[in-house]
């Protein structure tokens, strides 16, 4: 939650964050790029954990038919905002002359269709999602005619894809759902796992960290399979180790989950069962995760606007193209502000989200409150 403020400060704040991809080796530099690829954490470890929590739901509840409803109706309520208030604090645009289907989104229509498979064995739904997840990257390779209608109805649950639907209006799939939910199943059925002696669990998922991990560092190696990019040798050791990291978000290749959710077995199994300020600190804003997702989204978006205006641009220079979030051209501020700014925002979020935590437990009568 805390890394994930960072890519949003930096998206909306960073001078060269409108024309410059801080992935790009040939013109990043080592803290830029690691400013982005660290918070490729963030979407996966949402997704997984989202199925681990309705795994943990279902046990709870000890009801398939409840669960399955409670998963339906967050589901359909995840999709609404998505498309509605989280895609308006993205853009400031009140024309929505863009949608951008991401991870909420991918969330919402995971709980629907994982709604309908509570009843089969975790270990099979273990099984649909590691072979999703291994077997995705095939499609680009599967030789479909052109004018496939099977590659049609395929291509935007598996690719990133934009469409132009009008001059004016662009719908964009940036978290296409097959992927991610493979994610979302391996994460619901490792929800048994937390069920395990503390003991057993952290062995467990130092396991399957350490498993994964060499996995990725195998496949990467050889630059055979796995993601639609390969790394190659660079102009010194740092960069060639970037570039050897560097995989894919969009969508999520293989490499891509196996790096990430292999990194976040590794940090659940020592940290499982510790108790510091630090831990405590963060689970302030894991406690109510949605509420901080749209609170802070929306301050991001309005300090980007103070500080742009504070700048000496007006409403006039504002740009609605695609993915300029009303940005003027030549605003922003620099890389070491964007930390200052970000640090900032979390400190003053945190009492917001502890109050609002103690509120949602206090009054647990008002159901609506799960949801959000």
């Amino acid at each position: 939650m805390v890394i994930m403020a960072l890519d949003h400060t930096r998206d909306f704040m960073h001078m060269g964050s409108l024309n410059q991809d801080p992935l790009n080796l040939t013109t990043t530099t080592p803290l830029l790029f690691l400013t982005r690829w660290i918070t490729h954490y963030c979407a996966p470890v949402f997704v997984f954990l989202s199925g681990t929590s309705a795994f943990i739901s279902m046990r709870n509840r000890k009801d398939i038919t409840a669960t399955r409803r409670f998963l339906i109706s967050r589901g359909i309520l995840l999709i609404i905002l998505e498309f509605t208030v989280i895609n308006f604090g993205l853009w400031y645009d009140l024309h929505f002359r863009i949608l951008l289907f991401q991870v909420i989104a991918a969330i919402g229509f995971g709980f629907i269709v994982l709604s309908f498979l509570l009843k089969l064995r975790p270990g099979v739904i273990a099984t649909v999602g590691l072979i999703i997840i291994f077997t995705h990257n095939l499609f680009p390779i599967i030789p479909f005619q052109d004018d496939s209608v099977l590659k049609a109805v395929l291509t935007p649950l598996v690719n990133f894809n934009q469409y132009q639907v009008t001059r004016q209006f662009t719908f964009v799939i940036a978290y296409p759902f097959i992927p991610w939910f493979g994610i979302m199943l391996t994460g619901f059925a490792a929800g048994k796992l937390f069920g395990y002696p503390i003991e057993k669990r952290k062995k467990v998922f130092l396991g399957i960290g350490l498993a994964a991990l060499v996995v990725f560092v195998v496949l990467r190696l050889f630059n055979v399979y796995g993601d639609q990019s390969q790394w190659s040798s660079q102009k010194d050791g740092i960069m060639t180790f970037l570039s050897f990291i560097n995989v894919s978000k969009y969508p999520p290749s293989l490499l891509f989950t196996l790096m990430t959710l292999g990194v976040m077995c590794l940090v659940i199994s020592i940290v499982d069962g510790v108790q510091n300020k630090f831990i405590s600190f963060c689970s302030i804003f894991g406690r109510v995760p949605f509420f901080y997702y749209l609170i802070h989204l929306y301050l991001i978006h309005s300090i980007m606007l103070v500080i742009m205006f504070l700048q000496g641009f007006r409403w006039t220079d504002m740009s609605f193209a695609p993915f300029r979030f009303g940005r003027a051209e030549g605003s922003g501020i620099e890389l070491w502000v964007v930390y200052l700014v970000w640090i900032s925002i979390v400190g003053l979020l945190y009492p917001i989200c502890k109050w609002y935590g103690k509120y949602k437990l206090s009054h647990k009568e008002n159901k609506w409150l799960r949801y959000l």
